[in-house]
């Protein structure tokens, strides 16, 4: 599901699509001082995101067990209608790398096994 195309069955934040083509996304990454943070515009097209939903099923049905199930309360929440809305997320890591003004990610990992 990235970047619009209903049939790309990877897993990630559901951009909407861009005005110029469904394989293009409204979508961003800033990265300042080795912290990267993601942004995009947020889906709010209730039938778009049931035919994402609908892949995701399929995809699950066919073995994929990272693909999502479909959420039929969040589609009929935006039956009622979203705004036009933008999201920008960073990860707690890198959040807390910047905090205490760390120069490695490797610094505040949780999990040592983890650590790259």
């Amino acid at each position: 599901m990235n970047g619009g195309d209903s049939s790309d069955n990877r897993l990630t934040n559901v951009p909407h699509s861009s005005v110029t083509g469904p394989e293009f996304a409204q979508r961003f990454e800033l990265l300042w001082l080795g912290a990267k943070s993601n942004g995009f515009s947020e889906l709010n097209d209730p039938k778009d995101q049931e035919a994402r939903f609908d892949a995701q099923v399929s995809a699950r049905e066919g073995r994929n067990e990272e693909a999502m199930f479909k959420d039929s309360d969040y589609i009929r929440a935006l039956e009622y209608g979203l705004p036009p809305t933008a999201g920008e997320g960073i990860g707690i890591d890198r959040l807390v790398m910047l905090l205490i003004n760390s120069s490695s990610i490797r610094d505040v990992i949780l999990f040592p096994q983890m650590r790259p």
